[in-house]
């Protein structure tokens, strides 16, 4: 008879090799039964069902002889296939309760941003996006300037950190294609909030802000002060009023500015091209020239009568949102916008039936259903997975409605 540590090395090699298929199985159902029900089973069925697979298993592998399953190497392979068995099912427990009950290829694939680069900023997460490496240019489009690229590269644009990063990209791109008025553009960002940009410089410009079917048309006019592009204004000659929207205004040189630089001894033409034109986003009033883009039906009559009499710049009203979330702030109150999961509570029933103002103490006031929004719903609104909808409530609780739904 071997000595004890040679049985215990006999017996480790045996549970090993007769404990790997119990412990596979034991993982798998342990994930099944945790991920599909929700339910963890006994330790005492795993260890009798491996010690079941263990033996069937060895009789396959010929190990049923009687001077293994006598000596004291069967005990530690017992030891062992019990072991191994728990261990993988407590494995495969743990793997069903972590994993998304649904999943999705956008789900598998999101990248989301790093924790090290996100600033608290008044309870939310921000992150602050910078260029890195030098602007691209895109295939078939004119190489970048040299200023523009530079003014790309040494920017940096604030975003909420609460989006995945396809997001980002998304709303980066559209920011640098509007403030530089890019042609186009193409964004990608790591977990860093480092970006890598590939841009292409404007094109025809003005006539990328003209909507079709319109036409601009550049008129002289008593400019006031301040007018800039995207202002409403009405433009009166030959009688009639026309509006339109201002793509580009010029105040002209002074004459006080003329006459002071012809009094240090410069003729009044020299003068007038030494003056420099005002860089400005808005004019500083009095004479001078704007485009603005109207019907076709008024850009003909404008282009027929020489003379403007008069400009009137037209409100646009007072931006009264900002004074609503300050308001909301004041009382206490935020508002969230939120998707609506498929095994949430709303999803499948109208507001009235969630009874989301007395369950949860928040206001729905916008939903989002079948593509069309809908303010303020009433209690009939159905709802379903992948709405979308705003609500109003305290910082508690829309995240404790946020957890029920969205």
């Amino acid at each position: 008879m071997a000595s004890i540590p040679i049985e215990v090395l006999f017996g480790l090699y045996l549970g090993v090799l007769t404990g790997i298929v119990p412990a596979m199985v034991s993982a798998v159902l342990g994930f099944l039964f945790k991920y599909v029900t929700d339910v963890t089973i006994p330790g005492f069925g795993v260890m009798v069902l491996a010690l079941a697979i263990a033996g069937a298993n060895g009789g396959l592998l010929a190990l049923s002889d009687p001077t293994i399953i006598r000596s004291e190497r069967a005990v530690v392979a017992v030891i062992v296939v019990l072991m191994l068995s728990l261990y993988a099912h407590n494995a495969g427990d743990k793997l069903g309760a972590a994993l998304p009950k649904r999943l999705n290829l956008r789900k598998l694939t999101e990248r989301t941003l790093s924790t090290d680069v996100v600033e608290l900023v008044g309870g939310r997460g921000q992150v602050r996006v910078t260029v890195s490496g030098e602007v691209g240019d895109i295939e078939g489009y004119p190489a970048l300037p040299a200023e523009l690229r530079n003014g790309i590269r040494e920017g940096e644009w604030t975003f909420p950190a609460d989006v995945p990063l396809v997001e980002l990209e998304s709303r980066f791109a559209d920011r640098l294609r509007s403030e530089f008025d890019l042609a186009d553009v193409s964004v990608r960002l790591d977990e860093r909030a480092q970006a890598a940009v590939n841009a292409a410089p404007p094109i025809g410009a003005l006539s990328k802000r003209i909507p079709p079917g319109r036409r601009a048309v550049s008129v002289a006019a008593l400019l006031p002060t301040g007018l800039a592009r995207g202002d409403e204004v009405d433009v009166v000659a030959g009688g009639r009023t026309v509006s339109g929207t201002v793509v580009s205004a010029r105040s002209e040189p002074t004459a006080e500015a003329a006459g002071a630089a012809t009094d240090g001894g410069m003729d009044a033409a020299a003068a007038t091209a030494a003056t420099p034109t005002p860089t400005t986003p808005t004019t500083t009033g009095g004479e001078g020239r704007l485009t603005v883009v109207v019907s076709r039906s008024d850009a003909e009559f404008l282009l027929g009568t020489p003379t403007t009499d008069r400009l009137v710049v037209r409100s646009r009203g007072v931006r009264r949102e900002f004074e609503l979330v300050s308001l909301l702030r004041r009382a206490g109150r935020r508002f969230r916008k939120l998707t609506v999961r498929d095994d949430g509570a709303l999803a499948g029933a109208t507001l009235g039936e969630a009874n989301v103002r007395d369950s949860y103490a928040v206001v729905v006031f916008a939903v989002r259903h079948e593509g069309r929004w809908q303010l303020m719903p009433r209690g009939s609104q159905a709802v379903a997975a992948g709405d979308e909808l705003f609500a109003v409530g305290t910082r508690e609780t829309l995240a404790a409605f946020e957890e029920a739904v969205a």
